[in-house]
């Protein structure tokens, strides 16, 4: 039998997403240009659509930490899995081309979530440029 690696909590996000350092409570997607809620289940902080899975490039190393001076758009380009089991999402950046992963969340859009598992499969040119931008 495994034994699974005890995981650490996720830390508290002190973040502020609205104009001029105001917390709105929401943000517009870059993607499909939908109202998101900053609330999300199964994360400590939303940081992609649930509709469309679309980011913007704001973090560079930690979640939250909002220190990328880029802030391009971010398309969903793959899944991976951590060794718990647990989906992440793997994006890219439009702007610069950074990869990132962000953890999936509990109203994330199940049918987007399967067609972006089964594009490797549908498609072996998008899976060896994500392998190879690894």
């Amino acid at each position: 039998m495994k034994r699974r690696a005890a995981r650490r909590p996720q830390r508290a996000k002190d973040v502020l997403h609205g104009q001029g350092s105001k917390s709105t409570g929401e943000f517009r997607c870059a993607g499909c240009r939908l109202a998101v809620p900053l609330r999300a289940p199964g994360t400590g902080h939303r940081n992609h659509c649930p509709n469309c899975l679309a980011s913007r490039h704001v973090d560079r190393r930690i979640p939250g930490d909002r220190a990328a001076d880029c802030g391009g758009r971010m398309d969903a380009v793959g899944l991976t899995a951590r060794a718990d089991g647990e989906w992440l999402l793997v994006h890219q950046c439009r702007s610069c081309g950074a990869l990132g992963t962000n953890r999936i969340a509990g109203d994330d859009n199940a049918l987007a979530l399967v067609r972006l598992a089964m594009r490797p499969l549908a498609d072996a040119a998008v899976a060896r440029r994500v392998l190879l931008t690894l």
